[in-house]
């Protein structure tokens, strides 16, 4: 296909913040290739306010039926109406049986994704998946978008969240926020499980130290982060808990305002290395090898023990020591490198 094709894609989008906001990077490597693609992302509601911050991103459309629900009868739905677009082809980057109907029942001529759940037929351009290869997520995103058997781009293009200003503007003056002095966001929730939160004792130190470095902390994460958010900054008096008071698009121009985060690794910390501020990542049961910050702002603390990573939500050996050992002040030297700690 010649460069100057606009071609019309539809991409089955993943089912994880931090998998979503990764994707980006298959989006840019396809616009990088054809800049005049049509890129649409069938991705299920909650996210179609983050696919909406992609500039590669023509239309977002929602898949009413929700995870883990088959929904066979609206996809059958939503395919039979996705005809009318002509697609030329469909990336279907989740691995499920059922994310790889919808294209099927669109019609699209070539339908591209991973060998998995036996979707032999509903594919006809099927991959297969070589991990030691393909040994990270982004990765295997974006060998989608290449031409079978091709070797990846040079570089991973890395995502980069459009910023709503006015939107920035409405969040300050609906939630009171300040920012004279600079603002280092907390991020410690991690939706997977507690195997990668670092310990609530070590975020209230860390809260603590940054205030008197002379930072404003805020604290950003879901409604369930309410309540370890409360216990962070209850202590501090430039400290602001905005754990569930704000929407998916919210946090990222929230994020975009501060000097610095430190996160779990999270869908948060990828959404902060999309806005471009310097990151500091903390990995106890997961891997930076595997799932890491794309960014060349972000520091990675890990300690690497010999029970890691174990990819679990909950330790195995009850200690969690892959997190626990990471000390408050190597993550405050990481995250402000030029001050003493």
């Amino acid at each position: 296909m010649p460069a100057d094709a606009a071609p019309r894609y539809l991409i089955v989008g993943p089912a994880w913040v931090g998998d979503m906001v990764m994707a980006q990077s298959l989006f840019i490597s396809l616009r990088q290739q054809y800049p005049k693609a049509r890129i649409d992302v069938l991705a299920p509601a909650w996210s179609l306010p983050l696919v909406a911050r992609m500039p590669e991103v023509h239309k977002g459309i929602s898949l009413a039926a929700g995870h883990g629900q088959f929904g066979l009868g609206e996809r059958y739905r939503l395919g039979r109406i996705l005809r009318a677009k002509h697609y030329d082809r469909a990336i279907v980057i989740p691995r499920s049986f059922k994310s790889a109907l919808v294209p099927f029942f669109a019609r699209i001529p070539v339908r591209t994704g991973y060998r998995g759940e036996m979707r032999y037929g509903l594919l006809n351009d099927m991959r297969p998946l070589d991990k030691a290869v393909l040994s990270q997520t982004v990765q295997r995103q974006v060998a989608l978008g290449q031409p079978a058997g091709t070797p990846l781009p040079p570089a991973i293009p890395f995502p980069r969240l459009r910023i709503d200003a006015a939107n920035q503007q409405a969040l300050l003056d609906r939630l009171g926020l300040d920012c004279t002095r600079p603002v280092v966001a907390l991020l410690p929730g991690a939706e997977y499980g507690p195997a990668k939160q670092w310990p609530l004792a070590h975020w209230r130190q860390l809260a603590r130290q940054l205030e008197d470095a002379g930072r404003t902390v805020w604290v950003l994460g879901s409604d369930r982060d309410r309540a370890v958010g409360e216990q962070i900054v209850k202590a501090l008096g430039h400290g602001r808990n905005l754990a569930g008071q704000t929407r998916l698009e919210d946090a990222v121009d929230l994020l975009a305002l501060c000097q610095q985060a430190v996160s779990n690794d999270s869908g948060l910390m990828h959404m902060a290395c999309a806005t471009g501020i310097p990151v500091t990542a903390l990995y106890g049961s997961s891997s930076p090898r595997y799932t890491p910050p794309l960014s060349d702002a972000a520091t990675v603390l890990w300690l690497e023990l010999d029970c890691s990573p174990c990819f679990k939500r909950e330790c195995p050996q009850g200690h969690t020591r892959c997190l626990k050992d990471i000390s408050t002040e190597t993550v405050l030297q990481a995250t402000l490198p030029d001050e003493k700690a």
